[in-house]
């Protein structure tokens, strides 16, 4: 069975910008678009809405009305239109499996707080077997602009030089292929340990340690460089939190690529502490690539 790119389409303004995001993704790819409305369990309602129409029947409207606004935008992709009965966070992962990537919307809340995943698109991101991108409202309009500066922005990847991982360097380089744009790889590092204590920095070891990250950065990327010669790669390795330096970069950036360990702990499972802060405060959209 070919493989699609599935987006969670609920009806809402999250969702039609991630809907219009995995149709131009689809485009990209090459592969058919797949919109899943999932319809929760209701309790049972006697009168009719207004205008005569039952809940469930204004629930079939949602992805059928959208797959024919997408096709009107999109008619070079495939798309079909389904809805399953279940809860969101069980139903998405499981409606993943066929799925090259699964597409989900995230709310703007303002520039300092960032958006806003609530725990059915958290549950889902820690749950989901396959990359899941996540695209706020606002995507939409700004990439419907015209062609200017933002048209080719750079693919930003999230590098661990300590535990890199093939699938989550991948998906970024084959991004920034299909985008014809260039891949900025962001690796952030700790300072030595005394300027937590407060003590007087030493700017030779300072220097050193710099130039041995830059130079691990470096290394880690050179068969990939070698891999995808058409993709122009911008090292970054700064010291500081990897997530500040991961959402400041998301600001030029078209699409921000981090990486989620599928270790389960007791507790269940999660998403690691710089995955969870890029979701909720990158300003561009973000695919979460799972990995061993």
């Amino acid at each position: 069975m070919s493989r699609t790119v599935t987006v969670g389409l609920d009806g809402s303004n999250e969702s039609l910008a991630a809907a219009e995001w995995a149709a131009r993704e689809a485009r990209l790819r090459g592969l058919p678009l797949r919109l899943v409305n999932v319809r929760e369990p209701q309790p049972y309602i006697q009168a009719p809405l207004l205008g005569g129409e039952t809940p469930q029947h204004w629930a079939e409207r949602i992805p059928r009305e959208a797959a024919d606004e997408l096709r009107l935008r999109h008619p070079d992709v495939e798309i079909t239109a389904d809805q399953v009965a279940g809860r969101p966070g069980t139903v998405l992962p499981d409606e993943a499996r066929g799925a090259e990537l699964l597409v989900l919307g995230s709310r703007g809340l303002s520039g300092v707080a960032g958006f806003m995943v609530g725990s059915v698109g958290m549950a889902t991101v820690a749950h989901t077997e396959r990359p899941v991108v996540l695209v706020r409202a606002e995507e939409k309009t700004e990439d419907e602009r015209a062609p200017g500066p933002t048209a080719n922005r750079p693919v930003v990847l999230g590098l661990d030089t300590e535990h890199p991982d093939d699938s989550v360097i991948e998906f970024a380089f084959d991004a920034a292929a299909r985008r014809a744009t260039a891949l900025h790889v962001v690796h952030g590092w700790n300072l030595p340990p005394y300027f937590a204590y407060g003590l007087p920095a030493d700017p030779r070891m300072n220097a050193q340690l710099a130039a041995q990250e830059a130079d691990s950065l470096a290394e880690t990327l050179r068969p990939w460089r070698q891999k995808f010669p058409a993709v122009e790669v911008i090292e970054r390795s700064r010291s500081g939190k990897p997530a500040n330096h991961l959402v400041d970069a998301s600001r030029d950036a078209s699409l921000v690529v981090v990486g989620r360990r599928t270790r389960r702990s007791p507790l269940g499972a999660h998403i690691g502490p710089v995955t969870h802060a890029v979701l909720h405060h990158a300003t561009s959209p973000v695919a979460v690539v799972p990995h061993d």
